[in-house]
Protein backbone atom coordinates (compact mmCIF):
# COMPACT_ATOMS: atom_id res chain seq x y z
CA UNK A 1 0.00 0.00 0.00
CA UNK A 2 1.18 3.36 -0.91
CA UNK A 3 2.64 5.96 1.90
CA UNK A 4 -0.30 8.20 1.17
CA UNK A 5 -3.12 5.46 1.54
CA UNK A 6 -1.16 3.95 4.56
CA UNK A 7 -1.54 7.39 6.09
CA UNK A 8 -5.61 7.63 5.14
CA UNK A 9 -5.53 4.65 7.10
CA UNK A 10 -4.00 5.29 9.96
CA UNK A 11 -6.87 8.31 10.17
CA UNK A 12 -9.55 6.71 10.27
CA UNK A 13 -8.12 3.77 12.80
CA UNK A 14 -7.55 7.14 15.09
CA UNK A 15 -10.64 8.44 14.67
CA UNK A 16 -12.21 5.29 15.84
CA UNK A 17 -9.92 5.21 18.40
CA UNK A 18 -10.95 9.46 19.65
CA UNK A 19 -14.65 7.62 19.21
CA UNK A 20 -13.99 5.08 21.96
CA UNK A 21 -12.07 7.61 23.83
CA UNK A 22 -15.26 9.80 23.93
CA UNK A 23 -18.28 6.98 24.39
CA UNK A 24 -15.63 5.59 27.24
CA UNK A 25 -15.29 9.16 28.52
CA UNK A 26 -19.02 9.88 28.42
CA UNK A 27 -19.50 7.14 30.56
CA UNK A 28 -16.93 8.00 33.15
CA UNK A 29 -17.25 11.18 33.64
CA UNK A 30 -17.97 13.11 36.83
CA UNK A 31 -19.06 16.14 35.88
CA UNK A 32 -20.45 18.38 33.35
CA UNK A 33 -17.84 20.02 31.89
CA UNK A 34 -16.25 16.59 30.93
CA UNK A 35 -19.22 15.92 29.05
CA UNK A 36 -18.26 18.84 27.11
CA UNK A 37 -14.82 17.70 26.30
CA UNK A 38 -15.99 14.45 25.11
CA UNK A 39 -18.33 15.69 22.79
CA UNK A 40 -15.74 17.90 21.53
CA UNK A 41 -13.49 14.31 21.08
CA UNK A 42 -16.51 13.19 19.31
CA UNK A 43 -17.15 15.40 16.73
CA UNK A 44 -13.32 16.18 15.61
CA UNK A 45 -13.26 12.00 15.76
CA UNK A 46 -16.22 12.14 12.97
CA UNK A 47 -14.76 14.97 10.89
CA UNK A 48 -11.56 12.99 10.73
CA UNK A 49 -13.00 10.25 9.55
CA UNK A 50 -15.62 11.94 6.96
CA UNK A 51 -12.61 13.58 5.59
CA UNK A 52 -10.55 10.71 5.64
CA UNK A 53 -13.52 8.53 3.45
CA UNK A 54 -13.60 11.41 1.49
CA UNK A 55 -9.69 11.31 0.47
CA UNK A 56 -10.06 6.89 0.36
CA UNK A 57 -12.91 7.28 -1.87
CA UNK A 58 -11.29 9.87 -4.33
CA UNK A 59 -8.05 7.32 -3.99
CA UNK A 60 -10.00 4.05 -5.18
CA UNK A 61 -12.01 6.01 -7.59
CA UNK A 62 -8.65 7.34 -9.47
CA UNK A 63 -7.61 3.57 -8.59
CA UNK A 64 -4.28 4.74 -6.30
CA UNK A 65 -5.90 3.06 -3.42
CA UNK A 66 -4.02 -0.06 -2.80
Amino acid sequence: MKLCNENIQRALELSRELMVLSDKGDLEREDDSCGVLYGIVRDAAYSIRNSALSEKEKHVISTTWG
